[in-house]
């Protein structure tokens, strides 16, 4: 997609090997994990250590939830289409869930996650762009989704636009409500994938899993402009 990764296969493959030569290790099973969904340039670093962790699963199947940036979305929409295409080729979308369908492919906090999936061998989907719920409506999408056979990819930036402190602050806040399950704070989270978040808490509570926190950084880290921040997470649980 223009402007978010490169458009030649060949330099995206390459800089796509080069986000997935992490030598980070976990001994735990990895259900899922939460990723940013910035240009490469700014993030992709970031959501590559992540993804390097899933070079050894057993299976070829993701479930990816995102924020909408360009429709108001009530609830959820998955994609119309069979298929979702990248520089790297096609990767079939499974239907497995009934959300209703909409052309959904223009998104990039979705798009963004594909290309990592496909370089690691999955060989379907399903997309779903999350809009405005309420945390009664989260845990109700997380109860349909929980016993979905794959891997689990919620895609969100965390602060946008404060001074690199201040942006800092506000990451670790929403990073520790997120990590403890702290659904008594969930109003302090500062991210635009809020609502793939409360899903996210909902499904972990029911599951028993414990998201953990692998990176953080911000765009004042990569580019070195702190005036005005944009921030990035990876975590597994």
């Amino acid at each position: 997609m223009a402007n978010w990764y490169p458009e030649n296969k060949k330099e995206l493959e390459d800089i796509l090997d080069k986000f997935l030569q992490s030598d980070l290790r976990e001994n735990k099973k990895i259900n899922g994990i939460i990723v940013p969904h910035a240009g490469y340039i700014f993030s992709g670093a970031i959501a590559g250590k992540a993804f390097s962790l899933l070079k050894n699963k057993k299976t070829e199947r993701a479930i990816i939830l995102s924020p909408s940036h360009y429709i108001p979305v009530h609830g959820i929409l998955t994609s119309n289409k069979d298929y979702w295409e990248t520089p790297l080729g096609k990767i079939k979308i499974s239907k497995e869930f009934d959300f209703k369908e909409f052309s959904v492919e223009k998104e990039h906090a979705i798009d963004n996650q594909v290309p990592f999936l496909q370089k690691l061998g999955f060989k379907e989907i399903i997309p779903l762009l999350v809009g405005e719920i309420t945390n009664k409506e989260a845990e109700k999408i997380a109860e349909k989704i929980k016993n979905f056979d794959g891997i689990f990819i919620f895609s969100t930036d965390l602060s946008h636009f404060f001074p690199y402190d201040l942006a800092v602050f506000k990451d670790k806040q929403t990073i520790k409500i997120i990590e403890n399950l702290d659904f008594n704070n969930t109003e302090k989270i500062d991210a635009c994938g809020i609502y793939p978040l409360m899903i996210l808490m909902n499904l972990c509570k029911i599951k028993a899993w414990k998201p953990k926190l692998i990176e953080y950084k911000n765009s004042g880290d990569v580019i070195g402009d702190k005036n005005s921040v944009v921030g990035y997470s990876a975590l597994i649980f």
